[in-house]
């Protein structure tokens, strides 16, 4: 089904493009790419780094059923899913590409007759208040969404601010209208989610209230205030919380029709109107992580009219502004959608969280206030460690320096000193593994990001390194290495703090800790079996583990990958990976294995986030810690073959259809893998100055920097056969290596390749 749609999608988007490439990157930025189970991105309406992420929800399954995981729950991430014809309502925050969820808060749904609370079912929709719709009838671009909801014969519109989500629902036929809200929903739903809802009707068109949950934030408060353009006649709720003994005095109210208050686990409202046929009504929803109040101002602040278009001019023009930090000319027309979709998925997140007065909730749970700088959430930092903050350093410099001083803020809240792992809305989720913040904080302090105290942040660094409770670092420290009984993820974990010490190592302020953590950073070697060739589980006592399957991702010691794709996992010493498997034409061979050998289903069966479609060979693109393998090439003098596979990636696994990434585009991992690539060059070690060449797919590309300069990368004789560079210039002098630097880079300029076959 999903690539019947896609088939249908690249005829459409062909067509479309019939008349030649435009200069306005919005024109280019498609929001259904990668909304299929593989890219977990949503297509609603946002503004850069918005805390309001207002997108179309496509289903209500729970995250368990009978006491078990639901897989299918899987393919909800982001809350869309593009092969599906129904919509539940539209939710006002969302993930981008995740393989884990939470979210999907404050859902609002326009319906017209009979009133239904039950959202009803895919195959059923009639039996509740969802509605069906078809892509042919749904528009997306930046700061922007529309959809014809069939059932109801309502036009939904939605835009955004950075705090504020903008409504126009449309009532076509007119009739009794009733707008659904539903406290309810959320993404990765489960019976105990919902911790309390409360809502008050403050007039007849002013809601304020809240939401607390406990998924993957298991403390998390959300605040709200939701302003109609114009009155509600009636209104009521309906209280689906468990049965509780205690129910208080409240009882004996009624509280289903027209009072102005509901508080209980799982609230749903409904606010009435008579529509006139064509009549529209606008609703305004700001989000606060502090209270109802400062939710209120951040309406007054971002959105004081219900103006519509206004607020969606304004989010159209925030687009316009970020996109056009890159200015890029490509073969054809599909590769500057690809581009520039990339571009926009890098910008979706991490996001703002904190008040228009820069108050916000902490880590403590306490009310803070960010004092010259803006607060950032949504940290996937052992994703977006490797190219999304590396781009962020060349394009979004003052973004960096506030999301450094973000992740210090959570440091100085940790009751356990420990700088974020993957963080969101005030919470420490601990997903996933290593301490990834380090090398943000690194990346950030050896390419001389200003505004944030590198002093500070480096005994963050080395504090959060140190912390022996955590995840078998105690052992690390005194094993050199992860023993195999701690944790099932031994040599992932030890070759990820070997890496993240290398960070630290380049940023330390003594010669005694410059030399602790470069010491520690050669921990990989403790891993590596000369028997096998690749780094295997050790015990304690100091053996490998005897059983050991290379190709198995499962109990193995690996998380996300196999013993042939970590193995490679040492970015920070490649020479030294390179001499450990005998050498340079030793080690391309083991590379050229890697991307041709034949990989059965069966070891990644079990693996959701794994596709046929996303592997080349036994290459996972889909999987993060291998993004810099193909670059490898370079260090062992077989510069084509990395010219070669990193055109291939960017060919077959970045597609402008609604399936076109092949795996989770991880709040723009993935994108920025794609951004960097296209552009000729990337960040094999974050935490030095150095981006590895490659094989550019732009024609010429314009990089607009902070600092009022511009650099250039132009591709001599460009072509889809002519994927090999012959030799690259900068500012008109050969360079006789396979890197630039960050500096030159920041001083302008201009990299020339010339390219060949």
């Amino acid at each position: 089904m999903i690539r019947i749609l896609s088939s249908i999608f690249i005829l459409n988007l062909a067509s479309a493009f019939c008349s030649g490439q435009d200069t306005d990157p919005l024109k280019y930025v498609n929001p259904f790419i990668g909304t299929d189970r593989m890219g977990h991105t949503y297509p609603g309406a946002s503004v850069p780094f918005g805390m309001v992420q207002l997108s179309p929800d496509t289903d209500t399954l729970p995250y368990e059923v009978n006491g078990s995981y639901n897989r299918d729950v899987y393919k909800y991430c982001a809350g869309y899913q593009y092969a599906d014809s129904t919509i539940v309502g539209f939710s006002h925050t969302h993930f981008s590409g995740t393989g884990h969820s939470d979210l999907g808060d404050i859902l609002l749904m326009p319906t017209t007759g009979a009133l239904q609370f039950n959202p009803g079912t895919s195959d059923a929709p009639e039996k509740g208040y969802r509605s069906l719709f078809s892509h042919t009838q749904e528009k997306a671009s930046p700061g922007y969404y529309s959809v014809l909801l069939k059932d109801h014969d309502i036009l939904a519109e939605l835009t955004a601010t950075t705090r504020t989500g903008v409504h126009r629902y449309t009532f076509n036929k007119g009739g009794e209208a009733h707008i659904i809200l539903d406290m309810a929903h959320g993404i990765y739903n489960d019976a105990d989610k919902n911790v309390w809802t409360f809502i008050r009707v403050e007039n007849d068109t002013l809601i304020t209230g809240y939401r607390q949950t406990s998924g993957w934030a298991r403390t998390r408060t959300l605040y709200f205030a939701i302003a109609f353009s114009g009155p509600f006649t009636s209104y009521g709720f309906r209280d689906d919380s468990p049965a509780r003994v205690y129910r208080g005095f409240w009882r004996r109210f009624d509280q289903k029709t027209n009072f102005p208050e509901a508080a209980g686990r799982n609230i749903r409202g409904h606010f009435d109107f008579p529509a006139t046929p064509g009549e529209q009504i606008t609703v305004r929803v700001a989000l606060s992580p502090v209270s109802t109040a400062g939710a209120v101002a951040n309406m007054i602040s971002e959105a004081p009219r219900s103006d519509f278009d206004a607020s969606r001019k304004q989010a159209e023009e925030m687009w316009r502004s970020e996109l056009g930090k890159v200015s890029v000319t490509m073969m054809n027309e599909g590769q500057m959608t690809s581009f520039y979709t990339s571009l926009y998925h890098t910008f979706l997140s991490p996001t703002i969280y904190m008040d228009s007065d820069g108050s916000y909730r902490g880590l403590d749970q306490n009310i803070h206030k960010a004092e010259d700088f803006t607060n950032y959430t949504t940290f996937s930092l052992w994703d977006t460690y490797r190219a999304l903050h590396p781009l962020f350093t060349i394009l979004q410099q003052r973004s960096t320096s506030d999301m450094v001083n973000s992740m210090l803020a959570h440091y100085d809240q940790s009751v356990h000193k420990m700088l974020p792992v993957w963080s969101h809305h005030a919470n420490e989720n601990w997903c996933m593994i290593g301490y990834h913040a380090v090398p943000v904080i690194a990346d950030a302090i050896v390419k001389n990001v200003a505004g944030f105290d590198y002093t500070r942040a480096t005994e963050a660094c080395i504090t959060t390194a140190r912390n022996g409770w955590y995840d078998g670092l105690n052992d690390y420290m005194e094993f050199g290495y992860v023993p195999d009984e701690r944790t099932g993820s031994s040599v992932s974990v030890t070759l990820e703090y070997a890496y993240d010490d290398w960070c630290i190592a380049q940023i330390a302020g003594t010669e005694e800790l410059r030399r602790e953590f470069t010491d520690r950073s050669r921990n990989y070697l403790n891993l590596w079996d000369p028997a096998t060739g690749f780094m295997r589980p050790r015990k304690a006592d100091g053996s490998f583990r005897q059983e050991f399957d290379v190709l198995s991702t499962h109990g193995q010691g690996f998380i996300e990958g196999n013993a042939w794709n970590y193995s490679l996992y040492v970015p920070h010493d490649p020479d030294a990976l390179i001499k450990l498997h005998g050498g340079n034409k030793r080690f391309t061979q083991h590379l050229d294995s890697l991307f041709t050998m034949y990989l059965p289903d069966s070891f990644f069966a079990e693996t959701e986030d794994i596709t046929r479609e996303g592997i080349i060979g036994n290459y996972v693109h889909g999987n993060e810690p291998s993004h810099h393998v193909p670059y490898l090439y370079n260090y062992a003098g077989a510069p084509r073959k990395t010219h070669y596979c990193v055109r291939h990636i960017m060919d077959s696994k970045y597609l402008p259809a609604p399936d076109g990434l092949s795996g989770n585009d991880d709040c723009g991992q993935m994108s920025a893998w794609y951004i960097f690539s296209a552009l000729g060059f990337y960040p094999v070690a974050p935490g030095s100055d150095r981006y590895d060449l490659g094989s550019p797919l732009v024609k010429e590309a314009t990089l607009s920097l902070e600092n009022g300069k511009t650099f250039t990368v132009s591709a001599v004789n460009q072509g889809p056969l002519n994927l090999y560079v012959k030799k690259a210039e900068l500012n008109g002098t050969r360079l006789d290596r396979l890197y630039i630097t960050h500096a030159e880079i920041m001083q302008g300029g201009r990299l020339v390749f010339y390219m060949g076959r």
